[in-house]
């Protein structure tokens, strides 16, 4: 039976959609929450584990890593009938009220280490700067890869809410860097926490630079991908607990804050500038943007200049 039909006889089975089931509250919903311990207690079973590289570098795997993964088979694995829409659902409503722990504890803990903080002088505000140097480096993988206004959208930032609606906003819902924007979206929600997780434990076992510094950067804006990437850290570094949490959950705090503001009178203005430079060298590159390029009517010579 497709994937579709599936949830389909899932959630008639749940509800056929009337006013009994319009007021049905997602904490009632048992085969989430079974499902949820089910994941939770198979999770933690198979604890943190690490992929040692050399003798120095290795990689953690903390049990938020495998919950995901097997989140993401029990929705779509077709014998399962136990999951459908519905509860993904209600898994992302939820999400806002489960989260609250997390940002509390880390707001208790940069408090607790306010002292701490406030020694790190400018280093907590420069680091903010770091969110656009992503750019530098994703704006040409994606136009090597054909992409041509969607890049903005996907590279100007890490896609979140908040960025998704800056970039809505001003280029408008239809735009081609609206799609750009809502692909990484999708991508970051699916394995963005993965990813992270798994990119900074590999970084601080390899590059001798201070925990506190990676703990600065894992605060991108996501309470999610914060806690992805927390995890591995302090299971590197134990005894730095309280100094990692408090400075993720300060750099957290302040990108969620002026994030948005350095998209604005920062990261677009840039990356427009960016894009102006490099693609008429790089977006022509591939049999795609040639296309591309031929179809809008820009010469695909780069050295020939526009002409009336």
């Amino acid at each position: 039976m497709p994937r579709e039909e599936r949830m389909n006889a899932a959630n008639a089975s749940q509800g056929n959609g009337t006013k009994e089931d319009a007021g049905f509250a997602p904490w009632k919903d048992y085969r989430l929450h079974l499902t949820v311990l089910c994941i939770a207690i198979v999770s933690e079973l198979i604890g943190i584990r690490k992929l040692r590289i050399s003798a120095n570098v290795a990689i953690s795997f903390l049990p938020l890593v495998y919950a995901i993964i097997i989140g993401v088979i029990v929705y779509l694995a077709e014998p399962i009938r136990f999951v459908g829409k519905k509860q993904a659902t209600n898994a992302e409503t939820l999400m806002l009220i489960f989260i609250g722990p997390l940002l509390a504890k880390l707001a208790i803990a940069s408090g607790q280490a306010i002292e701490e903080i406030i020694s790190a002088g400018p280093a907590l505000f420069l680091q903010e700067f770091g969110n656009l140097g992503t750019m530098l480096i994703a704006l040409p993988i994606a136009l090597l890869l054909g992409f041509k206004r969607e890049s903005i959208g996907m590279t100007h930032s890490i896609g979140r809410e908040q960025n998704v609606g800056l970039i809505i906003d001003k280029y408008g819902f239809a735009s081609a860097e609206a799609r750009g924007v809502l692909m990484i979206y999708i991508i970051g929600t699916m394995i963005g926490s993965i990813f992270i997780g798994g990119l900074a434990s590999f970084l601080a076992s390899v590059t001798g630079i201070h925990p506190l510094a990676y703990a600065m950067a894992t605060g991108v804006g996501s309470a999610g991908m914060t806690a992805a990437a927390i995890a591995p850290l302090i299971s590197n570094f134990p005894e730095l607990e309280s100094q990692i949490m408090a400075f993720s959950g300060v750099s957290n705090l302040m990108t969620q804050c002026t994030g948005i503001y350095m998209s604005l009178f920062i990261g677009l203005p840039l990356i427009e500038k960016l894009y102006q430079v490099l693609e008429p060298k790089l977006g022509r590159v591939t049999e795609r943007g040639r296309n591309y390029s031929e179809e809008v009517g820009i010469s695909t010579n780069f050295h020939d200049k526009e002409t009336k």
